[in-house]
């Protein structure tokens, strides 16, 4: 005689349509189409440019929602020919503000769709 286990009859049965195969072809183009938004995406960012600034604005970075430095101001209050420290500083600061920004950019842009993808981390370029 064998003793074998029967099933538990309150345990709900999960049957999965179609035999538990998953519908190849609609994950491809939900992958696809996951893709093609997140090339749109970064070729939006790539196109908008987003400013910082540092010193009250005396120094003013612009750069790309990628990260690429675009432009740098520099007010010639700022300019100090015995303190280029300060400005080297400030020009720092400026960028880093300004990269800053950019990282809030992919986050608003980038964010739902990494989600998408499985959470966001892992995915090699993003900072999120």
């Amino acid at each position: 005689m064998h003793n074998r286990e029967c099933p538990d009859p309150t345990q709900e049965l999960i049957v999965i349509p179609g035999g538990g195969q998953p519908n190849m072809q609609q994950l491809l183009q939900q992958a696809q189409k996951m893709q093609q938004d997140l090339a749109r995406a970064q070729e939006e960012l790539a196109n908008t440019e987003v400013d910082g600034q540092a010193g009250g604005g005396l120094v003013k970075a612009t750069v790309t929602g990628s990260g690429e430095l675009r432009a740098l101001k520099i007010d010639p209050k700022a300019v100090d020919p015995e303190d280029t420290e300060t400005l080297a500083d400030l020009v720092v600061a400026a960028v880093q503000a300004a990269n800053e920004n950019a990282q809030a950019l992919q986050q608003q842009k980038l964010g739902p769709l990494a989600q998408g993808l499985g959470g966001g981390s892992g995915i090699p370029g993003l900072p999120f």
